[in-house]
């Protein structure tokens, strides 16, 4: 139980840094800077060890069935982080700015399919799981791969358009559509999830086929 809370309170925090990055990406007029910006909420996470839900999903197989449960706990705990930073920053004198900008970006969600939505999700999933195996098995030989893959892949998602639950939770929550995003962020979560073990999936079979 006393990891379970660890866990949560780990995944409030990294809900709170993907709100940080999705507020200068909102506040940034050019797309490209912002998206190389917002990659300084998946790499605070990486560095301080916080849990991220997209973070998670490719290591399904490497860990016992109860590591299922951590999933649905970072699920959470990362809304929490991102709902409460959406709208603390409504509070603020960039308010105006967030909200406009904010619901630019949810209008083209809420008016897209299912099956987009879906799509989208799963080529996150794939870039994120890149980009977070990437520095794990980087980071401890300080390669320059640890960081510049992270920032790449994140840069990578928000340029395509690829879509990633914890980021359009906050989205969401700083455009005051918490309830109308549900169904969207459900598909997006189950987009991740699938691109989030893809590969792993794949070397898994590989492995078996040799």
């Amino acid at each position: 139980m006393k990891d379970y809370l660890k866990t949560f309170v780990l995944s409030i925090a990294a809900g709170f840094c993907i709100g940080i990055g999705g507020t200068v990406y909102l506040l940034c007029s050019s797309k490209l800077l912002g998206a190389f910006l917002f990659a300084v909420g998946l790499c605070t996470i990486l560095l301080f060890g916080f849990k991220l839900f997209t973070g998670m999903t490719g290591y399904i197989f490497d860990n016992k069935p109860s590591y299922l449960i951590s999933i649905v706990i970072v699920w959470v705990g990362n809304y929490i982080g991102t709902l409460v930073t959406g709208l603390l920053m409504r509070q603020t004198r960039v308010g105006d700015i967030i909200v406009e900008s904010a619901k630019a970006v949810t209008s083209k969600k809420l008016d897209d399919s299912f099956i987009s939505l879906f799509i989208l999700g799963i080529f996150c999933g794939i870039m994120m799981f890149i980009g977070v195996d990437c520095f794990k098995k980087n980071w401890q030989n300080k390669d320059f791969a640890a960081i510049f893959m992270p920032v790449v892949c994140v840069a990578v998602f928000i340029i395509s358009s690829f879509e990633h639950c914890i980021a359009d939770m906050f989205y969401f929550a700083a455009a005051g559509e918490i309830v109308q995003g549900l169904p969207t962020l459900i598909v997006v979560t189950l987009g991740n999830t699938v691109g989030g073990v893809f590969f792993p999936l794949i070397k898994k079979i590989s492995e078996k086929l040799s």
